[in-house]
């Protein structure tokens, strides 16, 4: 298979110039099943299992789903400070890095889902109350000095919700 299509098996995230409450609705439900679809798609499996890839040179299952909790307390921060600062610039991560610490190579995936729930839990429910004001409140990202909407960021993370979802059913399919 295509190594880009093994990479980005939903194809890269495409952002629409114009979006309503209706697609932001959409994206928040995404945030809100994504812990339950990973556990699902997780239930069963051996320690094992939790380390195929779904790409060589990939993260395991279990480095996927600690990268989703790392990135979306990121996201979830950036969303605060977002609503509480004037255009904050936030401050990247190293994600390969992180992947390959301790807490994402060997801690307990049952204790890292729980995480992962209950920070998905706080964020539907701060996104559910923002007004229309709010959501085009922005943030400066360093990487290419990039404004950035809390719409777009809600898209850019519904996007790496299915994005991961997908790498995780992926590795359980072709078993890298």
């Amino acid at each position: 298979m295509n190594p880009e299509a093994l990479k980005y098996p939903i194809g890269k995230p495409s952002i629409l110039k114009q979006i309503k409450r209706d697609r932001l609705n959409k994206w928040i439900t995404t945030l809100e099943v994504f812990p339950t679809k990973v556990a699902n798609e997780i239930q069963g499996l051996s320690i094992q299992d939790m380390n195929l890839k779904y790409r060589p040179d990939g993260w395991t299952i279990r480095q996927v789903i600690g990268h989703c909790l790392d990135s979306h307390m990121n996201s979830f921060i950036r969303f605060k400070l977002a609503l509480t600062e004037y255009q904050p610039l936030i401050k990247p991560y190293k994600e390969d890095q992180w992947a390959n610490l301790p807490d994402s190579l060997d801690y307990d995936i049952d204790e890292v889902m729980q995480g992962l729930s209950n920070l998905h839990k706080r964020w539907v429910f701060l996104l559910k109350g923002l007004t229309a004001q709010q959501w085009e409140r922005t943030f400066i990202h360093p990487e290419g000095n990039e404004t950035i909407s809390l719409k777009k960021n809600l898209a850019l993370y519904a996007w790496h919700c299915d994005h991961h979802l997908q790498h995780i059913i992926n590795a359980k399919t072709h078993k890298n």
